[in-house]
């Protein structure tokens, strides 16, 4: 576990450059704004966690699955989000799968990763 709470902050690198994505070049934030930012980020994605944590243990498992964190937005209304995480997972799964195919069977632990996870979400489905 984190030994600081500042441990559990997102690094703000990937931070600031989703704000330059977003926001008009003409605009520019202070260190304190984009430091908030940061932070907000990081206790939403800890909440979000949390609450798909919970629903994994429900189930019986101590692996997270992408599931979860669909069903943990759902529960917490944040609907709006639902249809834009499927749609990073899909792609995620995709991509691992295409990687997969151009490696050699067994040296992607990744990728091992995620097959796991797509039949456990298989048999939680059945």
């Amino acid at each position: 576990m984190a030994e600081k709470i500042e441990d559990l902050n997102l690094p703000t690198a990937p931070i600031q450059r989703i704000i330059k994505e977003v926001l008009p070049s003409n605009i520019n934030l202070s260190k304190d704004t984009k430091s908030s930012l940061a932070r907000a980020a990081s206790v939403f994605i800890l909440y979000v966690t949390s609450h798909a944590s919970q629903l994994a243990q429900k189930s019986n498992r101590k692996t997270m699955l992408g599931q979860d964190i669909i069903e943990a937005l759902e529960n917490l209304e944040f609907e709006e989000l639902v249809d834009p995480v499927k749609t990073s997972l899909d792609e995620y799964k995709s991509q691992v799968k295409n990687k997969k195919g151009s490696k050699q069977k067994g040296g992607d632990e990744e990728s091992m990763e995620v097959e796991e996870d797509e039949e456990q979400e298989q048999e939680d489905v059945s």
